[in-house]
Parts: structure tokens; C-alpha cells; sequence
């Protein structure tokens, strides 16, 4: 049995039913960010296996052809994992990243594996990027996983002039290949006032850009820019819906009202700190959407209300197996240190939001989720210490 949060009866028409507890966060009707009553709801437990440990602050997770599992760390190594099954064994890929800065919130982050691996070998990475021992940029490059798989070399950098942060604070960069082919790159407004509504900054927005080459797409919202939407605070989760190539967000809130969003071409998602341009300090205490300063913003589908659970990556279920949460929307919490499952109806508004008791106080902090080519759930812990990738899939 899950707790949940549910919008209306209607989350029984997905197949949940049971009882109640409000523990989680708040879901807006739709066009809104008013709470809704809380209800239940029923779904297949989870059986949750270790596939290998000893990682530290696993990022991101790519699947290879041959079944091999690719872990970004966010302390500058690549593991490239024997298998998705438990019992697989770690190498750690000898690859030049002394050029990363791993600091705060920044370091080795997002990764997406390449559709044409199988030929090219090549996987991209978002990292936070020095020069002369002195942060740089955020960027992202590509690599190539040679033929032995001990090693990765770089083969370019595909995007830089990702603002960074000294501290690193709110370095984001979440990769995502959309429906279309095209990257999708979720990013952090590093904390500064402006960035998230300047649309000739980088950060604070999600970019979509040509995977091999780092162009913008020509069918862009503004002609050779590679912003897609903006006005966010840092996204660092990026997920494709099955069937539909709807792209929901996962977005941390300030000390309140994380959120998730849908995504709409050119779209600002109402974030300013800057009120306007009147005050130069970052200034947290303004919503998370102003649809005051910006009536135009585009809300919430949800919020975690008064708390936040620092919300991470994101990621959808999918196949028959997974019973009434086939087509769940799963947001990983970091302070939360929980799984949320977010039933959505056609137009991505969230009807209920489940929390698998099989994660409560069990893994700690969770990081990265994908799903894997076999249709389970995979799920890294960023604990920062014996660190694991998660198999996640329906109880028998």
C-alpha cells in the first residue's frame, strides 16, 4: 500500500484505491496551485535489488546495447557496470576529467548514451568545467568508450557557456533525448538573480540542441538560440512520456514548492529572484511561478507545498507489468530520501502522487532514475558513501 496525495476521485478510474495519509506534497488543479484533498491509493509493491555498490554520488545511468550499464559519479569517475542485474561488477573508466570541478553541487553530472552507440560508442556528459584551476563554464562533452571498455576518451565539447557557479550551487544539467532525437538539457540558474529570465544566459532554462553537433534546432522558439523554455530555478530532472513525447520537469523550490512541470515550446516557467531587474541580491523569497510579475507563466502540475523534498531526476514507467502504475511518472527526492510516483491524466495533470513504503528510511538520499531497456527502474543513491544502483521492478 502507497501514501498518497490525489486530486480527485478520479485517481480510482487509474486503478488506486485504498487509504489515506498526507505526508507529500500538494496537487494543483489544473491552471492552479491550490492543494487538493488528500485520498489514497493501491499499487503493486516493488521489489528493489542491488545491483552493484561502492559508487559515490552515482548522477546519471546509460544502458548499453550489450546490457552493460554506464554510472556517472559526481566525484569525476565513469563505472561502467557489468550488467543491470545484481551481482554486477564495477570498473571505473580510466578518462581525463581533471578538468572537472567537484565542488558543492557541481562536478561530474547528467549523462545520455547515444542512440547509435552500438556503431559510435560515444556517450555525452554534463560537467563542471576549469581552466587554470579556476571554474570555467558548464559544458557538455562527448566521449568514446573504447573497444576494451577500460577507457574513455574525449572526442569533443559538444556545448560550453553553461554558466557556473564558484560554489557550485544550482549547477543542474540533466540530458534527456526527446522523442524527436533531439537534447534535451535541464539547467541551474547558479544562484544568480538574473539568469533564469535572461534568455541570452543558459541557465535557469531547458535547451534543446542537435545531439551530435551542439547546434540549436532550427525549429527552435527563437532562431539560433538553443532555449527551449525558461524562467526555471534549477531542473535536474528530464523526462519523455511514452507514447505522447510530452516532457515533464523535475525542479527544486527554494525552501518550498518544488515542482513538476510540463514543458511548452518557448514557454517561461516564472522564476526571478531579480524581481524584475529591481533588486541585484538572489532574493528566494518570490514564488517559484510569479504569475503575478509574469501572468503568462506557465503553472505548476505540481508542488511539494510548504516543504521541499529536494526533487531530482525524473523518469516514466512504462509496460503492462507495472499494472495500475504503468505510465507513472517517477521523481527521485534527495532530502526527501523517498520515490515519488505521480499518476498524470492525457494532459499531464497529476491525479494522485504515491510514495513506495519500500523506500522510506531504507536508501537515503535517492539521485538518478531511468528506465532500463527491460523495462525495470533503475535508481542510484547518493549517499556519498558505498553509493548503489537500484533495480526496481513489480513484486511477483
Amino acid at each position: 500500500m502507497f501514501r498518497t496525495r490525489a486530486l480527485t476521485a478520479a485517481a480510482a478510474a487509474l486503478g488506486l484505491a485504498g487509504c489515506s495519509d498526507a505526508a507529500v506534497g500538494q496537487v494543483p488543479a489544473p491552471g492552479s496551485t491550490a492543494p487538493a484533498t488528500p485520498t489514497s491509493a493501491v499499487a503493486p509493491a516493488l521489489a528493489v535489488e542491488t545491483v552493484a555498490g561502492g559508487l559515490t554520488h552515482g548522477w546519471d545511468i546509460g544502458f548499453l546495447p550489450d546490457g552493460k550499464v554506464l554510472v556517472s559519479q559526481r566525484t569525476g569517475q565513469f563505472a561502467l557496470l557489468s550488467s543491470g542485474r545484481p551481482g554486477a561488477t564495477a570498473t571505473t573508466l580510466r578518462a581525463d576529467t581533471a578538468d572537472i570541478q567537484v565542488r558543492g553541487e557541481g562536478g561530474l553530472l547528467g549523462m545520455v548514451v547515444h542512440p547509435d552507440f552500438a556503431t559510435s560508442r560515444e556517450f555525452t556528459s554534463c560537467q563542471t568545467h576549469t581552466e587554470g584551476g579556476q571554474p570555467k563554464d558548464i559544458r557538455l562533452v562527448t566521449w568514446k568508450l573504447s573497444d576494451d571498455e577500460q577507457s574513455a576518451t574525449k572526442v569533443k565539447d559538444l556545448l560550453t557557456g553553461l554558466p557556473l557557479a564558484a560554489s557550485g550551487r544550482h549547477s543542474g544539467c540533466r540530458p534527456t533525448i526527446a522523442a524527436d532525437g533531439a537534447l534535451l538539457v535541464g539547467t541551474g540558474d547558479t544562484a544568480s538573480a538574473s539568469a533564469s529570465q535572461d534568455r541570452g544566459n543558459l541557465g535557469g532554462k531547458v535547451l534543446r540542441i542537435d545531439l551530435k553537433t551542439g547546434a540549436p534546432l532550427a525549429d527552435n522558439p527563437t532562431p539560433g538560440s538553443p532555449v527551449y523554455t525558461y524562467g526555471h530555478r534549477n531542473v535536474q530532472g528530464v523526462a519523455i512520456r511514452p507514447g505522447s513525447g510530452q516532457v515533464l520537469t523535475a525542479e527544486h523550490g527554494p525552501d518550498k514548492n518544488d515542482e513538476v512541470n510540463l514543458l511548452v515550446a518557448g514557454a517561461n516557467y516564472g522564476w526571478d529572484p531579480s524581481q524584475g531587474g529591481t533588486v541585484s541580491e538572489y532574493d528566494e523569497s518570490v514564488p517559484m511561478t510569479d504569475l503575478t510579475r509574469f501572468p503568462d507563466a506557465v503553472p505548476a502540475k505540481w508542488e511539494s507545498g510548504p516543504t521541499t523534498e529536494a526533487v531530482c531526476a525524473s523518469a516514466f514507467l512504462d509496460g503492462e507489468q507495472w499494472g495500475a502504475l504503468n505510465g507513472a511518472l517517477v521523481v527521485t527526492a534527495l532530502k526527501g530520501a523517498k520515490l515519488l510516483l505521480l499518476s498524470l491524466d492525457k494532459d499531464a495533470n497529476v491525479q494522485s502522487v504515491a510514495i513506495p513504503p519500500e523506500f522510506a528510511d531504507q536508501f537515503g538520499r535517492l539521485r538518478a532514475a531511468r528506465t532500463g531497456p527491460d523495462g525495470a527502474l533503475y535508481v542510484t543513491t547518493s549517499n556519498g558513501s558505498d553509493d548503489k544502483l537500484l533495480r526496481i521492478t513489480p513484486k511477483a
